[in-house]
């Protein structure tokens, strides 16, 4: 898990440091970091360092005398202010200060850009110069490593304002918002948290990496079978929507379960034609997914009917507007920005301009466990805890694959995951599979590449001998 905090959560765990350890060099370590990671970004030619007045400005500058001793190192102070013993510290080390013609007509030839204008203590959005600049960049397509956060960004928001674009971008102790929210986390690329030694104790939220995932993948051995892997029971589709069936069925059979029951109202020999070890008959699950595909017809009654099994249930599409009947304990909501909007009525540009607030908040009205689906998957659970499930590609932001991500989750709450983690790991494991097989293949299609996800995922956790 990488923790996220805010801006504030950040200089209070830096002034901490600072409030222990008078004199300790902070800057020093993180401009450390930051040539460390530039010098495994450089290819070829000069290095153009972009530098601001402030601390962000410092690390950037400091960064450029480590640099200089093997390089051809150029600074533009981008705010005609520089940190001055940082550049001091430049000069020094032979770093060459240019103006900003000069610093732009220089990326053409410029293996490597540093932005260290501004950090988290920054205004979002750029004017000037400096915007001209960010335009340039992207134009010449020169790699650009950013100090923090890209220079424009609001360490705290997701909103992409006028900033420039990283390849990579160094932060320090933890990722900040921007990191992660979309659409700014686009303008960051590769997110690299260079450890700092200040310790984070307050979290806003964590980020899901692989290696939690594979950590809590539900891994069978041989005296495991098709009960004690978990079988998970499917009221999805109708008649109307068949579709919606076959997609649930997909997710659910493809993440490993131990069997699928199909419990809904498509026709039974539609969806044994297309998936024959589906049972299609009445028997016990250890967990239910419910409402993908339903449309009105009875949806009530099936709603009661599904919670009334007392199993953890998957409550996705048009069971959702039924959950204030009640919910079976360890569930899992599963809407998407304007269904959560619905169910807290509020407006869509709300959950959509703070979507980890408004999952947390149905997390807590509902007493479930909430996955907030979209860019950036939000799982919050009662209590408090967030987290962000593995980003995949925009390519699976398509019908149908909400229907298999709901499947898929049901499989893992059968399994005996908690809905925290089942959520999580799902939602995860339909990112990676699309990133690992990019482009626009149908969310059906996506799901037949999760056998070959999962079982990567238990080749990098390590087995105890018995």
């Amino acid at each position: 898990m990488r923790p996220v905090v805010t801006a504030e959560q950040m200089r209070a765990a830096e002034q901490a440091v600072f409030d222990a350890h008078p004199g300790i060099d902070l800057m020093g370590v993180a401009a450390a970091a930051v040539a460390a990671e530039a010098r495994r970004a450089w290819c070829s030619g000069p290095i153009l360092v972009v530098a601001g007045p402030g601390n962000n400005g410092g690390d950037g500058l400091f960064a450029a005398a480590e640099l200089a001793t093997d390089h051809d190192v150029r600074v533009w102070l981008a705010l005609d202010a520089a940190h001055e013993a940082g550049l001091r510290a430049a000069r020094e080390a032979g770093c060459r200060v240019v103006e900003a013609p000069e610093a732009i007509t220089l990326l053409v030839d410029a293996g490597l850009v540093i932005d260290a204008v501004l950090g988290i203590g920054g205004r979002p959005g750029l004017s000037g110069p400096l915007e001209t600049f960010a335009h340039a960049c992207r134009d010449v397509e020169v790699p650009v490593l950013a100090v923090d956060l890209p220079s424009g960004l609001d360490a705290d928001s997701g909103l992409a304002h006028s900033s420039l674009h990283a390849t990579t971008t160094v932060t320090f102790a933890a990722l900040k918002p921007c990191h992660v929210l979309a659409p700014a986390a686009e303008r960051c690329g590769r997110v690299v948290v260079a450890d700092i030694d200040v310790p984070i104790r307050e979290v806003a939220w964590s980020q899901a990496e692989r290696a939690d995932v594979a950590r809590t993948w539900p891994v069978p051995d041989s005296s495991d079978h098709k009960y004690t892997r978990g079988v998970v029971g499917l009221d999805v589709g109708s008649e109307q929507y068949p579709g919606a069936a076959l997609l649930s069925c997909a997710g659910a059979l493809h993440t490993g379960p131990g069997m699928v029951r199909y419990l809904g109202t498509a026709p039974a020999e539609m969806i044994v034609q297309r998936f024959p070890s589906v049972v299609t008959a009445e028997g016990r699950v250890q967990a239910m997914v419910v409402g993908s595909g339903w449309g009105d017809v009875d949806a009530e009654d099936r709603f009661r009917e599904a919670a009334g099994r007392g199993v953890p249930s998957v409550v996705d599409a048009d069971a959702l507007r039924w959950v204030q009947h009640g919910l079976p304990e360890g569930s899992l909501l599963t809407p998407h920005a304007g269904e959560l909007a619905r169910l807290l009525d509020v407006d869509r540009s709300e959950v959509e301009a703070e979507p980890r607030h408004h999952a947390a908040l149905a997390a807590e009205r509902f007493g479930a466990t909430v996955l907030l689906k979209g860019a950036v998957q939000f799982v919050a659970e009662p209590g408090g805890r967030v987290m962000t499930a593995v980003r995949g590609p925009a390519w699976t932001g398509q019908a149908g694959s909400g229907d298999v991500l709901a499947g898929a989750c049901g499989t893992l709450l059968a399994a005996g995951l908690t809905a925290l983690d089942a959520a999580v790991a799902a939602a995860s494991l339909q990112a990676m599979t699309a990133e690992a097989h990019p482009g626009p293949w149908p969310p059906d299609r996506v799901a037949e590449w999760f056998p070959e996800v999962i079982a990567g995922l238990a080749a990098s956790t390590p087995q105890l001998d018995g």
